[in-house]
């Protein structure tokens, strides 16, 4: 499964990118634009074609999965501590964020899939998660109800290695984003990737 995470601001011909990549495979998108107005999102949201509604996933503005046939939602660790989460369940898809093996061990059922981050160091946060140790720790998944999905610094030369160690699956963020060829980047990814 790969997933893409939109940047946090709007970039030009983003929404013609994403309707690409859908059309190339793209199995979930995750709108991650904490800055935007509710009036914003919906502009966004309304750009994207209506067919691939089912495969987007909020982080915010969660209210609007119901005026769009939305219904996979992404809470961050601090929002599930807080069990922000709660009136969102019913009828719907939760995801949620880890930073450690320990942490996604602990997660019920109720989460489709967890992100586990960082995997490598990251490519849109300079200097994010160089000490990171996530990869050496997933020996220790013992969780069969959550699937767990790799997060941080994967792009095509790395997509495969990452896969190979037992993850169902990965987000791309700087990889697609920060590349002058976001189109180009998801569809190596999608290549490097042994069936």
């Amino acid at each position: 499964m790969i997933l893409v995470i939109t940047p946090e601001i709007l970039v030009p011909n983003e929404s013609e990118i994403i309707n690409q990549m859908f059309h190339d495979g793209l199995d979930l998108l995750h709108i991650r634009k904490p800055w935007i107005s509710p009036e914003k999102m919906t502009d966004f949201i309304n750009s994207i074609d209506e067919s691939f509604y089912g495969q987007l996933v909020l982080h915010n503005h969660y209210d609007l999965g119901q005026d769009y046939g939305i219904s996979r939602f992404h809470f961050r660790e601090e929002d599930r501590k807080e069990e922000k989460y709660k009136p969102f369940m019913k009828g719907n898809i939760v995801s949620t964020s880890v930073h450690e093996i320990t942490t996604y061990n602990t997660l019920e059922r109720e989460w489709e899939y967890a992100f586990i981050s960082p995997f490598f160091p990251s490519i849109s946060k300079k200097g994010y998660g160089i000490d990171s140790t996530v990869m050496e720790s997933l020996n220790k998944r013992n969780n069969p109800d959550v699937m767990l999905i790799a997060l941080g610094g994967i792009d095509s030369n790395r997509i495969q290695e990452v896969f190979d160690l037992g993850v169902d699956g990965v987000a791309l963020l700087g990889a697609v984003w920060e590349s002058d060829e976001p189109l180009s980047v998801f569809r190596k990814c999608r290549i490097a990737i042994k069936r």
